[in-house]
């Protein structure tokens, strides 16, 4: 029985994992409760005397984390912005390619990724990599999400009895271009530049709706709408991403449709002239806690999509 501890288990993403772990036959999952999550000595113990290290936690407090590791055979995956672009660390996304998938599985350091920034690298990389975009293509990216991807700081905010009025309208944020997620954009796709990125949180709990728009004009010459359609057709075919050929329900894309699933939806729309590519997921599954489960069953060679919840 492989014996995993969640460092974090009391915030968002560790509450989702730890439900999605605890009970299974080949776990032993561990936390620690109360005060003791704040003693460093009895994390470092945890730390050490693990199979596999689950990291929900701040940055600075991942890094920590990582730096009290000291037995070799401790994997890890860390759920924070921390190690997303680090060297030594896979990146937790295996339907970019088979070479990222084996990276999981094979891997002792694996960062899983940001819910923003994994909408747009699921439209954006395989583009680059098939040569129908440059790399030093100019992109915007507007993304829409539900409010618990604030955590529970943010969840308290709307869901507080008296809360402003402003709360009941979409919210932008990250005015100046300086996001956090920006790096990992940039650098899963093998982008030149940072996109100028437009997130948004709305009065819902949660979901998630990324865009990128695209002119005809910023494809690489001789590429259409038709070549992304059979680029996106052929990746994205597996038991979690799926490509679609429309996302729309009389011309309006929601997106909380896949809201308390770990799922995401990839498609592009438009025309010949101005293209649209979305993709649709809940933030706190493919978006952030079932991503983490999901490379934890391909680190560990049970079945990738164990303990996640999945449409139909």
């Amino acid at each position: 029985m492989t014996k995993v501890f969640i460092d974090g288990s009391a915030g968002t993403a560790g509450l989702r994992i730890r439900s999605r772990l605890e009970g299974r036959a080949d776990l032993d999952v561990t936390v620690l409760e109360g005060e003791a999550r704040k003693d460093t000595e009895h994390r470092r113990e945890m730390l050490n005397s693990c199979d596999l290290a689950v990291l929900c936690l701040p940055d600075a407090a991942s890094r920590e984390s990582v730096s009290m590791i000291e037995n070799l055979r401790v994997r890890v995956v860390d759920t924070s912005t921390a190690h997303r672009v680090a060297p030594g660390w896979a990146y937790g996304f295996p339907e970019l390619s088979a070479e990222r998938r084996e990276a999981v599985i094979s891997g002792t350091r694996v960062a899983s990724p940001g819910c923003h920034a994994g909408g747009f690298i699921v439209l954006v990389q395989p583009l680059i990599e098939s040569g129908i975009l440059p790399a030093d293509a100019l992109l915007s990216c507007h993304s829409l999400t539900g409010y618990s991807g604030g955590g529970k700081g943010m969840i308290a905010e709307y869901e507080a009895p008296e809360r402003p009025a402003e709360f009941g309208s979409p919210r932008e944020y990250g005015l100046t271009q300086q996001h956090k997620h920006l790096p990992e954009m940039a650098g899963i796709c093998g982008l030149a530049n940072y996109p100028v990125f437009c997130p948004i949180v709305a009065d819902f709990y949660s979901g998630m709706l990324v865009t990128v728009p695209l002119f005809k004009e910023q494809l690489n010459a001789g590429y259409t709408l038709g070549d992304i359609r059979e680029v996106y057709a052929a990746k994205y075919n597996g038991p979690v991403v799926k490509y679609v050929e429309a996302m729309d329900a009389g011309g309006f894309v929601a997106s909380n449709t896949l809201t308390g699933t770990d799922a995401m939806e990839v498609t592009v729309c438009g025309n010949g002239e101005r293209m649209i590519l979305l993709s649709r997921f809940d933030n706190l599954g493919k978006g952030a806690s079932g991503a983490a489960v999901q490379c934890i069953n391909l680190m560990l060679g049970a079945d990738e999509t164990a303990g996640l919840v999945l449409p139909g």
